[in-house]
């Protein structure tokens, strides 16, 4: 049931009514906005390292006006942090999420849940780039969802569940079919759609019998099928995290320190990974899946994630979900070019850095021969291997399914990134004005109205426009 009024829109909810703010869009229409809304309850005390729990009930209208908290998180470091926008928002509500929608009274629109990146330990729903006005504007009610990051999300220990994180993303997903009638979608009609760890999170939630039914299609933006851990490599890493604390690495262990001493903990520990990047210290399925970037995220289980995303897809997990999947084409100039490491690593050093990740060098060999400087080449070389081959590989395990790839290739002028990570996500949603940080002073804005359409499309109909995927076909370009 909704009601409103000239100036606030009240939804009633399972747990309770919420009351949003109409938004302006750029159209000239208005949207409601409901935000910071509660899913589970707050992850803090015995519930940290717990599976979801259902949040206590209201009976009086919540304020969803403003945006809620975010998981507990450090922010990016320079010059990253410079480019790419994030949040250090705490609270202990930090599972929420936010909606917007064309029309409350509507019960037929189609749903998108937004799943964020940011290497499963950093980002939040409420980035200004995520917000989904533009959506609304076009017809569809956007979800965007929190979920736990780092160790309290995905680190494995004795006496805790595996994968909180993709837990927590499963009871939003079944928040948004409970829940999202009363915002005027149809939970018959939901498409996740996640960028880097939020795509990854895509296909573990293809691959995961726990989220069966909860969502018809699912776009996957600079994502893998691999970026799963064994769960004996996951706990090496708990190992150090808890030597660098002083306690057991088991759930009462960790229960014993405060937040802000277990993220600094996952901090330093990450730093020596990344400085290290050697599978005998840390486990080979850590190091094969994160690149020596990322360090913690989902561990194969049996129970959430069966086994490696992209194999549970090849036996068919998801065959009945159409996938809109791509990569940027400069994806890691993002992480190596604003360092100085694309400009001063030489052959020795990027072939040094390939082999303790764990990866092959006689392609890096053959563009370098071929004229292409160390650090592009080394670029090209773990763009292949982290993004466009994985994503090519679901699209090829998936034969009988609608699949539809894609390639970005538009470029940024900052600080040499190209078209590096995350620069698609503000053309997706039409946000380029905020984001010429990361897309510099002038993005194209007739490629921001085609991607957006696009996307739109796919959420509404499950086809983008153009034909799906076949084996050694080439992906559909944005330049």
């Amino acid at each position: 049931m909704t009601s409103a009024s000239i100036e606030h829109p009240v939804v009633e909810t399972a747990s309770g009514p919420v009351r949003g703010r109409f938004v302006p869009t750029s159209n000239g229409s208005t949207v409601a906005a409901f935000l910071g809304i509660p899913y589970a309850a707050a992850p803090v005390g015995d519930l940290a390292v717990a599976a979801p729990r259902p949040h206590a009930a209201w009976t009086e209208p919540r304020d969803a006006g403003e945006y809620g908290p975010a998981a507990p998180q450090v922010g990016y470091p320079e010059p990253i942090g410079s480019i790419l926008e994030n949040v250090n928002a705490p609270g202990d509500d930090y599972l929420n999420v936010n909606v917007w929608t064309p029309d409350t009274d509507a019960d037929d629109l189609p749903v998108l849940v937004w799943i964020h990146g940011g290497a499963f330990t950093r980002g939040a729903n409420r980035v200004g780039i995520y917000a989904g006005d533009t959506f609304a504007r076009d017809g569809i009610v956007f979800v965007g969802i929190n979920y736990r990051l780092g160790a309290p999300g995905f680190a494995s220990i004795d006496g805790a569940p595996e994968n909180r994180g993709l837990l927590d993303q499963i009871a939003a997903l079944e928040w948004v079919r409970d829940n999202v009638a009363a915002f005027g979608g149809d939970p018959s009609q939901v498409t996740i759609v996640g960028e880097s760890a939020g795509a990854m999170s895509v296909a573990s939630l293809l691959s995961s019998p726990r989220a069966v039914g909860l969502f018809q299609r699912a776009v996957m933006e600079s994502g893998n099928g691999v970026a799963a851990a064994a769960i004996a490599d996951a706990r090496k890493l708990s190992a150090r995290i808890s030597e660098i604390l002083g306690v057991e690495a088991t759930a009462d262990g960790w229960a014993s320190v405060s937040s802000e001493d277990l993220l600094a903990a996952q901090t330093q520990m990450a730093l020596e990974l990344s400085m290290n990047p050697d599978a005998s210290m840390w486990g080979e399925s850590v190091i094969a899946a994160g690149q020596g970037i990322m360090s913690l995220f989902p561990v194969i289980d049996g129970d959430v994630l069966p086994a490696h995303p992209v194999a549970s897809i090849a036996q068919g997990a998801g065959a009945g979900v159409p996938l809109l999947a791509g990569w940027n084409a400069d994806e890691f100039h993002f992480f190596l070019a604003p360092t100085g490491i694309v400009a001063a690593v030489d052959e020795a050093g990027a072939a040094a850095f390939l082999t303790r990740s764990g990866l092959q060098t006689h392609r890096f060999t053959e563009l370098v021969a071929s004229g292409v400087t160390p650090g592009d080449a080394l670029c090209a070389e773990l763009t292949r291997t982290g993004f466009s081959d994985p994503t090519i590989n679901i699209a090829d395990a998936r034969p009988d399914a609608h699949t539809f790839l894609y390639e970005f290739g538009r470029h940024s002028p900052v600080a040499g990134i190209r078209a590096g990570h995350a620069v698609e996500i503000p053309y997706v949603f039409d946000h380029l004005d905020d984001a010429h940080r990361l897309v510099g002073d002038s993005p194209d804005q007739a490629l921001a109205t085609r991607m957006h359409a696009v996307w739109t499309a796919f959420v509404m109909a499950g086809d983008p426009g153009w034909e799906p995927h076949v084996t050694g076909a080439q992906p559909h370009l944005f330049v």
